[in-house]
């Protein structure tokens, strides 16, 4: 039987309270960069990270093992 791959797709939005406008671009960067670093820690891959001053995206590449 022929190898099969598998990718699951997922986007995640996190929100700040009440939608405030609290992540300024002085450390936005590095905040993308922290959840990127999460992501790929946990054997994922982190495709994209970015936001607005009121919420994050982040569209994750998932293996089909990751519960």
């Amino acid at each position: 039987m022929a190898d099969a791959f598998s990718q699951i797709y997922i986007q995640v939005v996190f929100a700040v309270k009440g939608r405030q406008n609290l992540i300024f671009s002085s450390w936005k960067e590095e905040l993308n960069k922290y959840i990127a670093g999460i992501i790929n820690g946990k054997d994922q891959k982190s495709i994209i990270v970015n936001g607005m001053p009121d919420h994050i995206h982040a569209f994750i590449g998932l293996k089909p093992s990751m519960a």
